[in-house]
């Protein structure tokens, strides 16, 4: 049931538009804050802001602001999600969030008028990281918690500074600080679900119960670099051996752990790097995850554990180091119960679910009340420019969206 209207062929055609800005010669997207291609896709949701009756404004780190006045004075209700991409990523990942919030604020305003509380659809500038490791610096900005030295700190592959990227497009690092923002009651974020849960189990939406925590680790493993050929293979002390066994080991242990833990070795570097050397030194990342603290804790100490016993029994030395950790964050009890009675009362077949991937609203949820809304996402597949979502898949979730807009705002 839609009482609202989705206009699926809106919706159908903003993904596309907005899918055109940032495409690469191989077929992906690739919008890293900052960048030429990033900006281009702000120009283009303003124009849809502005089409559509919208205030449009944006604030001093380039998160740009869709507004619908209310006519009584109070926290703003927000929507919205981010506009860049990874490096080769699709079209649906964040963008489709902007799109839904949007096309749901059209709809309310042509058909309810103005709202009693402001509306504003929010493109955070940066979430994925894929230009500069700043985590999430538009949900930062607006919480006021980006440090004075990260502008001039934080550098891109080629030794720009986000700072310095930010001034040549016209943005002030040290205004960052007006950036924050403490007039927001409520941010409900759409989202693809960039995983298989609702396609397998056949949910048309997922209300989000908890996002994940993540613990990101660093282990350098340190060996002896020999002649490949004189040095027999019981006598060496390989570093990228004693590397293998360990990324074995962090998988053991995540499979040990059961769902929903995981654990993964996405990056791995091994010197001197010569095809006739034995590695000498190696260094890998490992990125742990699980929805429960407790559990994330354990799983972080058994990897760790198992990787310094492949250390000792293969007599290579290890420096093993967390280099960031993010809790779980458990989103607003409220608004979830908002979403499943909503959900229930237009016949959607929905899914209360955790979410393994972070997102703007977990951090955001640090300070506002928070929720997110998940779509199906086909084959599971994100971070690809496979990524997709069926339009007839994506109106059911700004359905469900618009109902709690109108629920919130009107």
């Amino acid at each position: 049931m839609d009482p609202f209207g989705i206009p699926a062929d809106v919706v159908a055609r903003r993904v596309e538009e907005l899918g055109e800005v940032g495409r690469l010669p191989e077929g992906g997207l690739y919008r890293g804050v900052y960048t030429p291609a990033w900006a281009a896709a702000r120009a283009v949701v303003a124009e849809w802001g502005r089409a559509a009756g919208l205030e449009v404004g944006e604030d001093a780190v380039g998160n740009l602001w869709l507004r619908l006045p209310g006519t009584e004075p109070g926290p703003a209700i927000v929507t919205g999600s981010h506009i860049d991409t990874v490096r080769n990523g699709g079209k649906y990942d964040g963008a489709l969030g902007i799109i839904a919030g949007l096309t749901a604020v059209e709809v309310l305003k042509a058909r309810f008028g103005r709202p009693k509380r402001t509306l504003e659809v929010l493109a955070t500038c940066e979430e994925d990281g894929a230009r500069f490791r700043s985590r999430l610096w538009g949900s930062r900005a607006i919480l006021g918690i980006i440090r004075p030295e990260e502008p001039d700190s934080i550098l891109d592959a080629e030794g720009i500074s986000i700072g310095e990227a930010m001034r040549r497009l016209g943005f002030d690092p040290a205004r960052i600080p007006e950036a924050r923002r403490d007039d927001i009651g409520a941010f409900i974020e759409l989202h693809i679900e960039q995983g298989p849960v609702l396609e397998t189990s056949g949910h048309q939406v997922g209300i989000v119960t908890v996002v994940t925590g993540l613990t990101m680790a660093v282990a350098e493993v340190t060996g002896r670099a020999d002649h490949a050929g004189t040095t027999p293979m019981d006598a060496r002390r390989d570093a990228l051996v004693g590397a293998a066994r360990m990324i074995l080991a962090v998988r053991r242990a995540a499979l040990a752990a059961g769902p929903p833990a995981v654990a993964t070795v996405g990056r791995i570097e091994a010197w001197p790097g010569g095809s006739n050397v034995v590695p000498e030194r190696v260094r890998f990342t490992i990125d742990i995850r699980h929805t429960d603290e407790d559990q994330l804790r354990r799983l972080e100490n058994r990897v760790a554990r198992a990787c310094r016993q492949v250390a000792r029994n293969c007599d290579l030395g290890l420096d093993f180091r967390v280099v960031s950790s993010t809790p779980p964050t458990p989103l607003d009890p409220a608004l979830r119960r908002l979403l499943v009675d909503l959900a229930g009362g237009l016949g959607l077949k929905f899914l209360e679910m955790p979410s393994g991937a972070g997102h703007d609203a977990a951090w955001l949820a640090r300070r506002f009340p928070a929720a997110m809304i998940f779509v199906p996402s086909r084959d599971g597949r994100s971070h690809s420019p496979l990524e997709y979502t069926p339009v007839e898949q994506i109106t059911p979730g700004i359905t469900l969206l618009a109902a709690a807009l109108h629920r919130l705002a009107y």
